[in-house]
């Protein structure tokens, strides 16, 4: 039985991967703000805000990482406040790297791998994206950077999604004409869905030849032009 931190585990991404670690017997560490409405044997939890956690409560060794939380926050560059760049480059960018320092020598005592989240705005460049494509673009270069100085002993990942049906999404899904629009921007005709993304960062997770990569699970929007 493997041990996981999941930052973020009540809802969206993180909720389904925790599930799927949790269904296989693995062990899931969650930190979220408020307890989650699902538990398990195998399920302990941390309310904490991660932008101020400590770091405590973290075990010993952790085979895997994962820092669900982000934030979209779409706008004309014009609208922006220095309010906005701050908190989404704060919750996206410095505190996974913050997270990171702090489990670093847990992860490192199980030659563990972390999962970080990114957008696929960063690589298409999108209007009303500026602040949220911005801090992405932070996590990307740490994934980079930190998959470098950690190997061999550990590896970093990212996923870089297109606009994925959780909670966050709300904004943008929250009727049938909104969700349609988005569905028919994308290649493949449909926005993506948690168990997309879950089943993705298990990959990731698992695969010990995979390291420094930012993987495109955005519904063919990155790469193609139909």
């Amino acid at each position: 039985m493997k041990t996981y931190f999941i930052i973020g585990h009540r809802s969206g991404i993180g909720r389904a991967l925790a599930e799927l670690l949790l269904q296989r017997g693995d062990y899931v560490l969650g930190l979220s703000r408020q307890p989650a409405d699902f538990s398990h044997a195998n399920l302990r939890e941390i309310q904490a805000d991660i932008v101020t956690w400590d770091g405590s409560g973290l075990p010993e060794e952790l085979d895997g990482l994962v820092y669900a939380p982000g934030s979209i926050n779409l706008k004309p560059f014009k609208g922006y406040k220095i309010e906005d760049f701050r908190n989404d480059f704060e919750i996206n960018a410095l505190a996974a790297a913050l997270t990171l320092q702090k489990a670093e020598k847990a992860l490192r005592a199980a030659q563990g791998s972390a999962l970080l989240f990114s957008t696929v705005a960063v690589s298409q460049g999108m209007s009303y994206h500026a602040s949220i494509a911005m801090a992405k673009g932070a996590v990307e270069g740490l994934v980079r950077s930190l998959a470098a100085e950690w190997a061999p002993a550990m590896r970093v990942n990212a996923i870089a999604p297109s606009i994925t049906d959780t909670p966050l999404a709300n904004k943008i899904l929250g009727n049938e004409a909104r969700a349609a629009a988005a569905a028919e921007r994308h290649p493949l005709k449909r926005v993506g869905q948690v168990a997309d993304l879950a089943h993705a960062g298990l990959l990731l997770l698992d695969n010990s030849w995979i390291s420094g990569q930012v993987l495109g699970v955005d519904g063919g929007m990155s790469s193609l032009r139909p």
